[in-house]
């Protein structure tokens, strides 16, 4: 009779990192869970937790500040009001709160998914394109959706200041004290000079900063985490100059 070769070890498959851990652990341990998004990457839990955050966030704007008030400020910071009679002020109020509104009601559902797909594409170009992986588009799309909890935590910031601050002094284009702009009077400052500083804020460079070490982890760390978020930090600048020269026409 023969002998029995020796055992084979097989290699058993690293599990995966429940969704609330990876959650947690974008925040303190990116390296780790973007690797771990990497081999088993999942879409649906934390889209949706975006989209809710979102939804949550209009839903308390709509009730606590009001869209007829955000629109009346709009109008006073563009210095519209000077040329307006009360009866065109009050019309433009009203018919700019029923807009704003539907709007509003719309950015979680709609205008979420397709901000992420943008920057999944973005993300997706740089590392295929400038740095030669072969990273799929539904890895990039879950990496773009879990590097959003940096955003979904400004969200909760933003809805923590309109419970608690004064609804007089909210500003829909700046509205938590992590960028610039919340700390200017937009009446009196220029708007390509207020659209700069509403850009620079520190939720932005930590997501990009985020992206960087999730697009990294999808190349095998090919790609330094270094060099892919100055390749995200390269076309935020090119959207924040179209921007501001939006602003200033």
């Amino acid at each position: 009779m023969g002998t029995a070769g020796p055992a084979v070890a097989v290699p058993q498959e690293q599990p995966s990192m429940s969704f609330l851990s990876r959650v947690v652990g974008v925040f303190f341990s990116p390296g780790e869970t973007f690797d771990d998004i990497a081999r088993k990457p999942n879409i649906l839990a934390p889209l949706i937790v975006g989209i809710l955050a979102t939804m949550a966030f209009s839903e308390v704007m709509l009730v606590k500040i009001g869209m007829e008030r955000i629109v009346r400020t709009q109008l006073e910071q563009s210095g519209r009001l000077s040329s307006m009679t009360p009866d065109q002020v009050e019309q433009a109020v009203s018919q700019g709160a029923k807009v704003g509104a539907i709007i509003t009601h719309l950015i979680g559902p709609v205008v979420v998914p397709i901000v992420m797909l943008i920057i999944a594409a973005v993300g997706l170009g740089i590392v295929n394109l400038i740095f030669g992986a072969k990273t799929k588009f539904s890895t990039a799309f879950s990496v773009t959706c879990y590097a959003n909890m940096i955003g979904v935590l400004g969200t909760l910031l933003g809805i923590v200041m309109m419970l608690f601050g004064d609804p007089e002094h909210f500003n829909s284009n700046a509205p938590v004290p992590t960028s610039l702009g919340f700390f200017m009077d937009q009446a009196h400052t220029s708007k390509p000079l207020f659209a700069l500083a509403t850009s620079l804020d520190l939720f932005t460079f930590w997501f990009m900063a985020v992206l960087g070490i999730g697009f990294a982890a999808t190349t095998n760390r090919k790609a330094k985490s270094s060099s892919v978020f100055m390749a995200f930090l390269a076309v935020w600048v090119l959207y924040v100059l179209a921007k501001v020269g939006f602003a200033s026409i």
